[in-house]
């Protein structure tokens, strides 16, 4: 890394690393631009900001400063959709991360669940619980016979686990990060 600055890396290749023995490896070549290494992005939960960054052929790479939303994937059903992020719950690396809202890989957030109710709507044709306690109701909206039967065809076997279904009552979801943002 960069003397003084513990977690900021300084190069990405590993010539500076020890061998399994721990003999020191004779340097064959200097550092290269390829291998370089860049400050953390440490993205922010908050209003859009994206810098650009210049990478190896002039090539330009968006990096968010900070970013209040993003695409979410519901996997059991194969349905992925934008909404807000709104807060951030948990993160196994650190405390201090859920404390300052940095969004990195694997930080579990809370997520506006309205898209993903929308979704849920309009494939099975039932209205998820809004309270508590409440339960599936039938979606009123006019269809013809053929789709009806079709989404009643769905709902045959299907079901959301409870835990799922407390967190469409309140109108807000955990989601992972699954990428780097």
């Amino acid at each position: 890394g960069i003397p003084g600055t513990p977690g900021i890396p300084g190069t990405r290749d590993t010539h500076h690393k020890r061998r399994a023995t721990g003999g020191a490896p004779s340097a064959y070549r200097k550092k290269r631009k390829f291998a370089m290494g860049r400050q953390p992005a440490a993205t922010k939960l908050g209003a859009q900001q994206i810098s650009m960054v210049r990478c190896r052929g002039g090539n330009m790479k968006p990096r968010a400063l900070r970013i209040d939303n993003g695409n979410f994937s519901w996997g059991t059903e194969v349905c992925a959709r934008k909404t807000r992020i709104l807060d951030v719950v948990y993160n196994a690396s650190s405390n201090e991360l859920v404390r300052t809202k940095t969004l990195v890989k694997n930080a579990i957030v809370m997520v506006d669940a309205t898209p993903f109710r929308q979704y849920y709507e309009q494939r099975y044709g039932q209205v998820l619980p809004a309270k508590r306690g409440d339960e599936l109701t039938e979606a009123e909206v006019a269809v013809s016979k053929k789709i009806a039967a079709t989404k009643v065809a769905r709902r045959a076997g299907h079901e959301i686990p409870e835990a799922l279904l407390q967190q469409f009552s309140s109108n807000r979801l955990l989601a992972c990060v699954s990428s780097r943002p």
